[in-house]
């Protein structure tokens, strides 16, 4: 649906304008569609990904500090967010051998499942973007790329 429909706003200053207000409407609307889709597993988007980024690691351990440097959302807690999942018995937290000042956290077999089951209902999730082509989902990527540069 056209952006002007969805928040009933006819007219912008100029086309950049309503770039910037489109991306952050539509940035809020897949954050809503993921949120709903991790509530059933009472998971926050940002504890998402940090299992995600522990499952790539795997068997590694990671730092908190490489946690927040791979991160999407770059302002979140990312201790507070490891403890969260710990108390879920998804992640285990260790003292650093190296350097007892950081703590390295690694994914669990639970975490683990939990993740494969994730990656099936993800199916789901994408069925959003389907009705682009590859194509056009490929252009929709580089623009981004683009426009962080």
């Amino acid at each position: 649906m056209k952006l002007e429909v969805e928040i009933k706003q006819s007219k912008f200053k100029d086309e950049y304008h309503k770039l910037g207000v489109n991306i952050i409407y539509t940035s809020n609307w897949i954050e809503a569609q993921r949120t709903r889709h991790l509530k059933d597993f009472d998971l926050s988007l940002e504890q998402f990904n940090i299992l995600r980024i522990l499952r790539g690691q795997f068997p590694n351990p990671v730092t908190i500090n490489i946690l927040i440097e791979r991160m999407l959302n770059k302002t979140s807690n990312a201790s507070r967010l490891v403890e969260k999942l710990r108390r879920k018995s998804f992640v285990e937290r260790k003292i650093n051998k190296e350097d007892r000042r950081a703590c390295d956290v690694i994914i669990t077999k639970k975490g683990l499942a939990l993740l494969k089951v994730l990656d099936e209902t993800e199916k789901e999730w994408v069925k959003s973007f389907l009705h682009l082509s590859e194509n056009e989902v490929k252009k929709v990527n580089n623009l981004l790329d683009k426009l962080r540069k």
